[in-house]
């Protein structure tokens, strides 16, 4: 089984970067421009970093700043990126394989993903501002960290999803061949889940975005965080009613997403179809063009031939070779040790922070808490309504596009573009456009909210029904299934755990929206309405740490309840009815 899986992929591979009749050597020029233009990148950002640490950045809004506030913004972007795939592959896999960790590390995430940016944001600047008070370094820091907390928890989501999905016969066939844990991981769950954390993957990046303005023109009471990047841009050119700016601004993210999709996402969907494991075709597959022109470079063609020989030679780990591990026993006493260890630390942690977080919140009085619940059940009301209205549309427009590669090849880049850029840039449009119907913000928001969080269910339905084998499908074919039975019967079983996901992220990101959509300043005008994401966002603005950390709180106690109540029974369903071996 495993050998027809490595025979496969690699072969795939092999054909994918195979040389092509005409060999074009200028290609090889077009590769060292490229690697010079990431190394200049670099470069620019480290520069940026480790300059002096300025009190107030002067944003220049002429569109020949556009060029260097895009990379400096991308470059954050894709560094916060790096720091949440790697978060995503230590914390799912511990949460997935160890039972005692599990019970910990999934309640933290869920009031991880349900603290809102603003949350975060007041104590990591602080911090690492204060911890390197004459560089850049600190505030830059702070800024991607604060891009890793809209990007992370949805991504650690997924790929908890898929190990807790792989099928049963792919963990026997694991078994029978004496894999490691390593060889376990590397040859069949992270390509079981490579599809999902794909997709899932474009859609955090898209959710990074969305609070660039925030996190690039932070202001904490009388003082200014200002980073120079195409979100500060965005926020001094909105704030000055610059509308040749705005569409700069406007224009220059397009870009930037379209750049990304085709240089970045587009390649890694195709090579993430190769790690499909079917017997049978899904006709024809994704391709890129810049793939197609990598194949054209001598260098990079060797490089990769190189790699596919070795491994080719090698081959995937057999039996026999699974013998020399010695002493298995030994390392998974060495694994519960430190499992243990870590997740002693880390409840250690936990009950420090919460100790030191009700000593912080003594002077809130009982009324502020009565309030604050009240407008943490107005909120959840929004969350729920806009979850159900992303659903509606999201479920059918994911399945079309995620069965037919032809809709997948043209939506997949206006989706991309469509979810990545950031929400709030649209929302004096969509203000004008509901006071013109009478509608306020108190129901307005609810579409504010929508803007950003649709998107969360739409990929991981698209991601779902890409993985839908093509066995089943083509049997559906067999047995002529109606469109509803095949609805009901196939499509919406096989995605229901992605659609799960994107339930969980989409309500998180909803929650975190409605610091936004509830309080919204544009023009010198302040447009609120009452919730919790109100709330915070004034405590914010006020520097009122205390009533910050109490909202915050709520918020979390509030999406933490309903998990363990909704989503975590919604979880058991996929896992235990829904999944690939039952």
């Amino acid at each position: 089984m495993f050998n027809q899986i490595f025979e496969s992929a690699w072969g795939q591979a092999n054909a994918l970067f195979y040389p092509p009749r005409r060999r074009r050597y200028y290609m090889d020029i077009v590769v060292v421009l490229a690697g010079l233009a990431i190394l200049y990148g670099l470069v620019t950002m480290g520069r940026q970093w480790t300059g002096a640490h300025r009190p107030v950045v002067d944003i220049n809004l002429s569109i020949w700043a556009l060029p260097k506030y895009t990379l400096l913004s991308m470059m954050r972007g894709l560094a916060a990126y790096v720091i949440s795939l790697l978060f995503t592959l230590v914390y799912a896999y511990w949460a997935a394989k160890d039972e005692r960790a599990e019970r910990l590390l999934i309640p933290i995430l869920d009031i991880l993903q349900s603290i809102p940016v603003l949350g975060f944001m007041p104590g990591v600047v602080l911090a690492l501002v204060a911890l390197f008070p004459h560089s850049n370094l600190g505030l830059e820091l702070a800024a991607v960290v604060m891009i890793f907390t809209g990007q992370a928890w949805n991504m650690t989501f997924s790929l908890y999803h898929s190990f807790k999905s792989v099928p049963q016969e792919f963990h026997e066939a694991a078994t029978t061949y004496g894999f490691n844990w390593w060889e376990r991981l590397k040859w069949v769950e992270l390509p079981f889940g490579t599809t999902g954390l794909v997709w899932n993957s474009m859609m955090s990046m898209a959710g990074g975005w969305f609070f660039l303005m925030i996190t690039e023109a932070f202001q904490l009471g009388d003082q200014d965080f200002r980073l120079p990047g195409l979100g500060s841009y965005m926020s001094v050119a909105a704030d000055k009613g610059n509308v040749p700016a705005m569409i700069y601004s406007v224009l220059a993210m397009i870009a930037m997403i379209v750049f990304l999709d085709q240089v970045l996402w587009r390649p890694v969907v195709v090579l993430a179809q190769r790690f499909r494991v079917e017997d049978t075709s899904q006709g024809q597959a994704p391709r890129s063009w810049l793939l197609r022109l990598l194949r054209r470079s001598r260098m990079f063609r060797l490089w990769v031939a190189r790699r596919v020989h070795r491994r080719t030679l090698q081959g995937p780990p057999s039996g026999s070779k699974a013998k020399v591990n010695q002493a298995p026993a030994k390392a998974r006493t060495s694994y519960r040790w430190f499992s243990t260890l870590a997740l002693a630390a880390l409840a250690g942690l936990v009950l420090w922070s919460a100790f030191e977080l009700v000593k912080f919140l003594t002077d809130i009085s009982r009324s502020t808490w009565g309030l604050l619940v009240k407008a943490g059940g107005l909120t959840l009301t929004r969350v729920l309504v806009t979850t159900v209205i992303g659903t509606i549309w999201a479920l059918p427009a994911g399945l079309a596009i995620g069965l037919s590669d032809r809709m997948a090849k043209f939506f997949q880049p206006i989706v991309q573009v469509a979810a990545s850029f950031p929400a709030p840039m649209l929302f004096p449009a969509v203000i004008f456009v509901m006071a013109k119907f009478g509608v306020g913000l108190n129901y307005g928001c609810v579409v504010l909210m929508l803007l950003g969080t649709q998107w969360y269910i739409l990929f991981n339905v698209i991601a779902g029904a890409m993985a839908v084998p093509g066995d089943m499908r083509e049997a559906a074919t067999s047995f002529r299934f109606s469109r509803w039975q095949r609805f009901t019967w196939l499509y919406l079983p096989a995605t229901f755990p992605y659609l799960v996901t994107g339930w969980v992220t989409a309500a998180g990101g909803a929650w975190n929206a409605s610091i936004v959509a509830e309080y919204y300043n544009f023009g010198g005008k302040t447009l609120t309405t009452f919730g919790l994401g109100n709330t915070i966002t004034q405590a914010a603005t006020d520097r009122n740490l205390t009533l910050l950390a109490a909202s915050c709180l709520v918020m979390s106690a509030i999406v933490v309840t309903f998990n363990r109540l909704v989503w975590k029974r919604c979880y058991q369903l996929a896992f235990t009815r829904y999944t690939l071996d039952k």
